[in-house]
């Protein structure tokens, strides 16, 4: 008796990135919560919008210029989510400051 095989499935590359898109989108939000890091209202909001486009159409932007073709966040979104994750650990980044351009 043999055994027929199916042929591997390729992984599914759309799939892969919005699964892991949203894991970000959701640890960003639980290590805020977690830490008890007050997330402006904007950036709630961010986070709520991107991951409901995620989980809705795949990506989370229109214009294929924006972003990978096999990405669901753009480049924009990605630095913005980010810059939150470090804010809910506790590692800002270093930002531009006025006082050092005063003379």
């Amino acid at each position: 008796m043999g055994f027929s095989q199916k042929p591997a499935k390729r992984p599914d590359r759309s799939a892969a990135a919005k699964r892991a898109a949203l894991r970000a989108l959701r640890r960003a939000r639980k290590a805020a919560d977690t830490a008890g890091v007050k997330l402006s209202d904007w950036e709630g909001e961010f986070l709520g919008s991107v991951e409901q486009r995620v989980e809705t159409y795949g990506r989370a932007f229109r214009d294929m210029e924006k972003g990978a073709p096999g990405s669901s966040l753009s480049v924009l979104q990605a630095v913005k989510l980010k810059e939150i994750a470090g804010k809910a650990s506790g590692k800002q980044k270093p930002g531009w400051q006025r006082s050092s351009f005063k003379k």
